[in-house]
């Protein structure tokens, strides 16, 4: 226990509160954690005092509880209501970025402060909504989380928990008692999760894996995670001979353009058919055909990523598709921790544009519908509202089984027509200024990542699409015109508003 020393202004029963937060998000067990810690204190003849500040929804903000115990010794003590940067003698982080975020708001200091926390990602919002990847760099908090710290536990708490059929809780609790932090001993620990009477077998086993990880008899940065495994393509025999005849094929292709152009056939084969399959390494050829070994293949190999992208576009079809595959349904029901018996509920959450519908329709239905404002007017009138399929059951299962198994006419709609337009016109753009600067039509290929998803997503992509691949023309004759192009495509992917992508265009304009 680490004590603050009283001053001479200071009462010294002040100086022998112990101050706890707790810094968690939606689902998390924070305020179970929270509820065996108070217990604790009591049984052990402390007065305590618990409090919690909700965070936003499920990931825009942690929940901080907060927990003050001293002994009855002195008297009834006054606690605080919330914890005050540079006054917290443990903290209990229940993820790595609720580590930074503790860090950067001042609670873990080195003069006093006990880390533990967890060193898995439970990404939040904005992670996910940034264009790229948005993802924090968990290295960075590490190194800042130990410089800020007196003392630092971290592990991988939740998959210990989970390993031993329980949650997260239960794995902070076992390293709160491992760590020494509170004077008591481990056996008040484990009975505060009996008194509490729920999971109480599991919660024990998940207390003991973090208790061992506190006191070092397991690694705690271990990674014993199985490596993902590679996707294969199974099928019926007689289609599964023409994606063998595929995969011959491709291997004709020069040896650095390969193993990408087998990455790509799986995914466009997995979007569509063998045939759409044969459809993607014709356009590659086309491109292999115009590359040569005098600059590594660079064209051909980011070409075959991209062009599948492309051609594996995200359409009603692939969404519904993807959300009604087995392997996706056994995924939730791990993530849950449901067992065999146990019924789990699904709720799908869509809200359809009238573009979405239009693009549904067979393509030259579907162009005068798009030309023809009161037409769309009333598919989002029919359409454009918020709607939740609860997918367990039967009726809205089937509606995007339905859905998802409308591969053999996805070619004929109007989505389709748009997006091999678009493909094909990103295509000659990228590769006609090969002759003249071969970088720079390698890093005009790579702007294609910069669409993706559907609905609103998609829309964004191709507004940041279009500019970047505009400023190729005040760019050509440049040397540096690649690596600007390459800069353009970094700022479209830093912010979902374009503000960086505007700045830099700014930039390149004032080179004309």
């Amino acid at each position: 226990m680490n004590m603050v020393l009283p001053s001479k202004t200071t009462d010294a029963r002040v100086a022998q509160i112990i101050k706890l937060a707790v810094m968690a998000v939606g689902g998390q067990g924070g305020g179970v954690l929270t509820g065996w810690i108070e217990a604790l204190g009591r049984a052990q003849g402390y007065a305590v005092q618990a409090t919690s500040v909700a965070g936003v929804a499920q990931r825009t903000g942690a929940t901080i509880y907060y927990v003050e115990m001293a002994s009855m010794d002195g008297g009834t003590p006054v606690f605080a209501l919330a914890p005050s940067g540079g006054d917290v003698d443990i903290l209990i982080a229940a993820e790595m970025m609720e580590v930074g975020r503790a860090v950067m708001r001042g609670f873990v200091t080195p003069d006093r402060t006990t880390l533990i926390g967890s060193t898995h990602r439970a990404l939040a919002v904005s992670e996910k909504t940034m264009p790229g990847d948005g993802i924090a760099n968990a290295d960075e908090v590490r190194a800042a989380a130990e410089l800020a710290s007196q003392r630092m536990i971290l592990a991988d708490m939740d998959r210990l928990a989970v390993d031993q059929g329980s949650v997260i809780s239960s794995s902070l609790f076992g390293a709160l008692a491992g760590s020494g932090a509170l004077p008591f001993p481990r056996e008040a620990f484990e009975q505060a999760i009996r008194d509490g009477g729920k999971s109480v077998d599991a919660s024990l086993r998940g207390f003991e894996a973090g208790f061992q990880a506190a006191q070092g008899e397991t690694d705690p940065l271990e990674d014993v995670s199985a490596p993902p495994a590679t996707p294969k393509i199974v099928g019926p025999k007689a289609r599964m001979g023409n994606w063998q005849a595929l995969i011959e094929r491709s291997q004709s292709l020069p040896a650095p353009v390969v193993w990408m152009a087998q990455a790509g056939l799986m995914k466009v084969v997995d979007f569509q058919d063998c045939g759409y399959g044969r459809v993607y390494l014709d356009r590659l050829d086309q491109v292999v055909a115009q590359d040569s070994a005098d600059h590594d293949w660079q064209l051909s190999v980011t070409a075959a990523k991209y062009i599948a992208n492309a051609m594996a576009y995200d359409d009603i079809i692939r969404v519904a598709d993807l959300k009604t595959r087995a392997p996706r349904l056994h995924r939730i029901r791990g993530e849950m921790g449901a067992k065999d018996g146990n019924l789990v509920e699904l709720t799908e959450f869509f809200h359809p544009r009238a573009e979405e519908v239009a693009s549904l329709m067979p393509a030259k239905m579907g162009a005068r519908w798009e030309a023809n404002p009161k037409r769309m007017a009333l598919l989002n009138r029919l359409f454009n509202k918020g709607r939740r399929l609860r997918t367990h059951t039967l009726r809205s299962f089937l509606m995007l089984h339905f859905l998802g198994g409308l591969k053999g006419y996805r070619l004929k709609t109007r989505r389709h027509q748009v997006e091999v337009a678009h493909l094909e016109g990103w295509l000659r753009d990228s590769l006609a200024v090969r002759g003249q600067d071969y970088a720079l039509a390698v890093e005009m290929l790579k702007n294609r990542r910069l669409v993706k998803g559907y609905s609103d997503t998609h829309a964004r992509g191709l507004t940041k699409f279009g500019t970047v691949m505009g400023a190729a023309t005040l760019l050509q004759g440049r040397k540096d015109a690649a690596e600007w192009m390459n800069r353009l495509r970094e700022a479209a992917l830093q912010d979902p508003e374009g503000k960086a992508l505007d700045g830099a265009i700014q930039t390149v304009r004032s080179f004309v």
